[in-house]
This record gives structure tokens, sequence and C-alpha cells, in this order.
């Protein structure tokens, strides 16, 4: 900013709409990590690290590609697999192309646990982020959140179709859905 102009402020009706953004970005990742403790003992992080694995393919990533898809460092990233491998939910194996890598590989426990797990998620981001809204609202949502991360995540490391298009599906459908439609037809 130059010394010749005046700082920019809000205006009334952008400070109200900054207020509730930032009520909504302090209350809900503590709404969803309730939900997922009380019914299935596992963070929001422990649970979306799962679910990537889960979409992957043969539900195996390196660890730098997992870091990336769940906007992890890989310390955190790394604790969080130790703890999830202690019980039993993933593996750590070399990787196949190249042995300088480690691969998570979800196991079969793993998997159930985000069946089972899923149901319950989707239903509370449907009752606090869907729910609430009038159904001509959503796409309206969609794009606010996709202007916002254009400017805070350029490369696009975060958004719903680099991450499908990473793991080989079509962008529009939904993996954990199909994991868990796919695990309620067995």
């Amino acid at each position: 900013m130059t010394a010749d102009l005046p700082p920019r402020w809000l205006t009334p009706e952008e400070l109200g709409a900054w207020m509730r953004f930032i009520a909504v970005v302090e209350l809900l990742p503590g709404a969803l990590d309730t939900q997922l403790q009380r019914d299935a003992g596992l963070t929001h992080f422990e649970y979306m690290t799962l679910a990537m694995l889960s979409e992957a393919p043969e539900r195996a990533l390196r660890m730098t590609t997992l870091a990336t898809r769940t906007n992890a460092t890989l310390p955190r990233l790394s604790h969080v697999v130790t703890r999830l491998a202690a019980r039993g939910y993933l593996e750590r194996r070399p990787c196949p192309s190249d042995g300088r890598a480690t691969n998570a590989v979800l196991t079969e426990e793993g998997f159930a646990k985000i069946v089972e797990t899923a149901p319950g998620h989707v239903a509370t981001v449907l009752a606090d982020v869907i729910d609430p809204l009038e159904p001509e609202q959503i796409p309206q949502l969609a794009d606010i959140m996709a202007r916002m991360l254009t400017r805070l995540d350029p490369e696009g490391r975060m958004t719903v179709d680099s991450v499908r298009s990473a793991l080989g599906e079509p962008a529009g459908e939904s993996a954990v859905s199909a994991t868990t439609e796919q695990a309620a037809g067995d």
C-alpha cells in the first residue's frame, strides 16, 4: 500500500458478512469434530485422512500426496498416520514405484470404519451446512467458495475437482458417497 492512499475499511454490510463468515469458520470445525469424536472416536482430520485413502486407487497414497490432499504438513500427517496405524486403520508401506517414498494404505478395518462413519458425518454436514440453505443457494455457496479458494489456494490443491481428478474420478462425482453406496450394497 502506498502512503498516498488511505487504508480501505469494510462497509457495514461487508463487516456483517465477514463476522458471520468468521463465526462459521470458528464453529463448524468444532461441530464436525464433536460428531466424529462422539460417534466414531475420530477427529475430523483423522476422518479426512481415512476418506482420502478410501477414494484413492488401491486405497493407497504417497505420504506427500496425502499431506497435500489433507492440507497438512508431513510431520502432522505422520503423527496422525502413526495413531491411525496403531488402531489398525491403515499401514505404512514402501511405495512400489519409488522405494524412497512411503505410502499410507487403508486397511480393511479402516475402510469399514470410514463406511460406518460416513453417514453420520454427512448427516452433520447436511444439518449444519446444506439444510439451512434454499436449493438455489447451494450453487451460490459453491461459487463463493470457489472464488475464495482461487485466492487462498491458487495451485488448486484443495479444490474438489483437483482431488477428484488426481484420484481418477470424473468431476462432479462424489467418491465418499460412492464408497458409502458400494458398502451399503455389499
